[in-house]
């Protein structure tokens, strides 16, 4: 018998019926919350919300990848990706074509622009945008799941 088939023992058995009554959505939960996560980052390049700095600074940030990329055109793209397919992540609308852009600019992210400066998050390291990247990795490879509008058109993208 294969591990995810074995009923391993709870630690807190009392909880079981909860774990129980949530596995049907803890996929669903996890991709709406990554989708969510990426809205306010969109927000501040798009709107310049939430104390966001002038998009010359976005600019300037991005060209740390190369002059390529520092353009405003950029900032406006990523800024898109974040704001508007954060949103149609979280209800899962033409999930794999968002996921797939998110896993190219999170791990852009990490190993170009991030790894200059380590690990850690809380020092701008690659942390943060690899383990996002994982997770829209894992959205990629499983797609929307049942609880989405992608299932709801009975399409999956």
């Amino acid at each position: 018998m294969n591990q995810s088939d074995e009923k391993l023992p709870l630690i807190l058995p009392g909880l079981g019926g909860i774990y129980d009554n949530l596995k049907p959505y803890a996929y669903t939960i996890l991709r709406v919350m990554m989708g969510l996560f990426f809205v306010p980052h969109g927000m501040q390049k798009l709107f310049g919300m939430f104390g966001a700095p002038p998009i010359e600074i976005y600019v300037k940030g991005f060209g740390r990848m190369g002059e390529f990329w520092a353009q405003p055109g950029w900032v406006y793209y990523i800024g898109t990706l974040e704001f508007v397919g954060g949103l149609m992540l979280a209800v899962g609308l033409f999930t794999r074509v968002v996921a797939i852009q998110f896993v190219g600019f999170m791990f852009m992210a990490a190993f170009v622009a991030n790894w200059p400066r380590g690990w850690f998050w809380t020092k701008g390291g690659i942390e943060a945008p690899l383990s996002w990247g994982i997770v829209c990795l894992v959205i990629l490879i499983l797609g929307a799941g049942k609880h989405s509008l992608d299932a709801k058109i009975g399409k999956e993208f």
